[in-house]
Parts: structure tokens; sequence; C-alpha cells
């Protein structure tokens, strides 16, 4: 085994250590010398073996920051997790190790020390969280997504981004994308998009902004709405059916990079993979960062777009139907100030984050590494 990639729980941890997985497998190392280690509540579980590689699930759940019954299991359970990680690692016996952030990776980080394997951990918002604070403790290196992360050992590397996401090109694909959306000329397209459940705040302002919108001839909105909302919310969804307004509105998204290609202006929260993907693409946004997220992360990841000119960042509590209309109207009525977005995003937008998280994985690696079987020849 030459690499195992830690961590994960959700889609924002699991795609950027794929993205580096593939990166591994262009430069000719085996997709089975590279393993991952997941939990077994976390997103990983169908990602990871769709994506062709092996994964080992560890016991267990996250550990929260106050005292509680809960945390007492969640204590056994990373002792646990702990030793089986122990085991794993003996067991592969890999190069290097590289932590994602998120639960499974503090037992494989620890794991990796004991071991004296070379451990990497890779943090993709600008505030780090608590597993790699404290991973980044006994790591070679912290591959950080914005400058000024605080980790030790930080090199700016960029947050990897899914290969089907960096293969948009706004200026080629984007008549394609949009005629199979069926969208009709010389209307402008809002994508309003928060997550894979959903953000009630933006959903309930996309739904006020959609009726004030309800004649606009030269507007469409496709509008994600998410797993959760769109029970929970289905008695505020308007029927704009009849409406001079072009508005779609799905329960969930599958071909996100279609949607980015026809878009002219995205709205949602600032996830660190949201964030990284529209600097990538080049595309202008409304960010209302979660708020409550650990350390504020999300707030630093859209100040870091907005801070060069690439975003507008609205905090939660001011985002209505009201505050919609009015952030997304005046992007939209100055000539040329979509465009001049885009391109301020794509300037701090890193496509080959994942060939540098690669580049510091080879540099660290055990060079004398007895299990490794080598790239193909």
């Amino acid at each position: 085994m030459w690499a195992v990639i830690a961590g994960g729980g959700t889609a924002g941890h699991v795609h950027p250590g794929l993205a580096v997985a593939r990166a591994l497998v262009r430069r000719g190392y085996e997709p089975e010398t590279i393993h991952f280690a997941g939990s077994s509540r976390g997103v990983e579980r169908d990602l990871v073996p769709a994506a062709g590689f092996e994964l080992t699930l560890l016991p267990g759940r996250g550990i929260k920051r106050q005292l509680s019954w809960q945390n007492l299991s969640s204590a056994g359970g990373l002792t646990q997790a702990v030793v089986q990680a122990i085991g794993l690692l003996r067991r592969l016996r890999p190069a290097v190790v590289l932590g994602l952030g998120g639960y499974a990776s503090v037992p494989c980080a620890l794991a990796a020390r004991l071991l004296k394997i070379p451990l990497v951990v890779s943090e993709q918002n600008a505030v780090p969280g608590l597993a790699n604070r404290l991973a980044g403790r006994w790591a070679r290196a912290s591959a950080v997504s914005f400058p000024g992360t605080k980790l030790p050992r930080a090199v700016l590397t960029g947050n990897p981004v899914r290969e089907e996401v960096l293969r948009v090109n706004r200026d080629n694909d984007r008549l394609v994308a949009r005629a199979s959306l069926e969208l009709g000329e010389g209307r402008r397209l809002v994508v309003v998009a928060s997550g894979s459940l959903g953000a009630s705040r933006i959903n309930r302002a996309a739904f006020e902004a959609v009726r004030h919108w309800a004649d606009r001839e030269d507007l469409a909105v496709h509008h994600v709405i998410g797993r959760r909302d769109w029970q929970e919310l289905a008695h505020l969804r308007p029927d704009l059916s009849r409406a001079a307004l072009d508005y779609k509105a799905v329960e969930y998204e599958t071909d996100m990079p279609k949607v980015y290609a026809a878009a002219d202006l995205v709205v949602g929260r600032a996830g660190a993979s949201s964030v990284a993907e529209l600097a990538v693409i080049g595309l202008p946004s409304v960010l209302v960062p979660l708020p409550g997220a650990p350390g504020d992360h999300q707030s630093a990841n859209a100040a870091h777009l907005a801070a060069v000119g690439g975003a507008v960042m609205v905090p939660d509590a001011e985002m209505d139907g009201t505050r919609m209309v009015e952030e997304v109207d005046s992007l939209m009525k100055v000539p040329g100030l979509l465009g001049a977005m885009g391109q301020e995003a794509a300037r701090v937008g890193r496509p080959d984050a994942d060939n540098r998280v690669a580049d510091l994985l080879e540099q660290h690696a055990h060079s004398h590494h007895h299990g490794y079987r080598g790239k193909q020849q």
C-alpha cells in the first residue's frame, strides 16, 4: 500500500480526497495501492467504492465539544477506532497517510504517529476544524486551501476540486448547457443552491424573491432546494407555471457542473467545496455563510472571495426575499459586472490543488518503503 487517505463524514471532506487519489493514479500509482479509511456514518460509504477505491470503515462517531453521556460513549468508540486504525496501518504499511479532517482522520493520524508513518493533513476551510488542529501537530505538512490558515507547517495548495467541475469551461460549454436546461434566449440564469439538505433561510428568501420576479421575461431561476427542505417547505413553494419568469425547483441536482456552465450568478452557502468550485470555474456569487459553523469557517471562506471582488457576502440573519432581490438586481444591472466578478473569482481559483497535495505526499512519503508496489511502468 502506498497511501492511506483518512477522514470524511461529509462530501466536503471526501471529494477532495478522491481528487487527490485520482491525481496519484494519473501519476502511475495503481488504484489498489491507495486505501481510504472512513467512518461508518459518513458519505464515504457510497462515494469511495463508487470511485473504485478500497475503503475500511472505523467505528464510532464525532465528539461534541461539550461534556455529555454521548461523549463518553463516543470516547469509547474513538478508542476502539484508534485500535483498529493501528491494526489497519500495521497491515497495510503505507508510505504516507493523508488526513482529510472529519472524525475518521483522528484515529488514523494517531496511528500514523505511533507507527512513525509520515502524515500530511489537508484542510478545506479557511479556519481549520478540530480534527486537523489535533492532527496538524504531528503532520509533516498541512495542505491549506486559503492563505493565512493557522496550521503547523502550512503549505498553500488550494482545495482539490472534483474532475467534472474542473472540466467546466463556461465560454465553451455555456450554449450546450443552457440548451439542455431549456433556457430561452436572452434570459440570465440565477442558480440558488444551498447544500444537499437545503438551507431554510436561503430557500424561504428564494421563494419570496421569485414571486417578486414573476413578471420578468429576462430572468431564469434554477432552485436546488435540498432533500430536507423539499418536504418541510413544500407548502411555501410558489406555483409560477403561468408566470413570465422561468422558474425551476428541483429537490437535488445530479449534474451541478452543467448548471454551473449555464449560470450567470450563484446564490448559496460558503462551504469549502462550493467556494473552491466557484473560484475554479470563475462564477460570481452571493454567499450566505452558515451561522454557527465551527470557528465561523464559512464566513472566513466567503470573505476570501468577497475580498477580491468575486463574491458578495450577506449574513444569514439579513437574508430574506427583499435582500435577495436587491443583491441580484444590483449585480445584474451594471453592464459587465458579473463578468468582471467571475474573472476576479477565477484569479484565486486553484485548479491544480489536487496535484499540489499529491506533490506533498510524494515529498514526505517514506522513500525506503518496502510494502510499496511501485508505479506502473
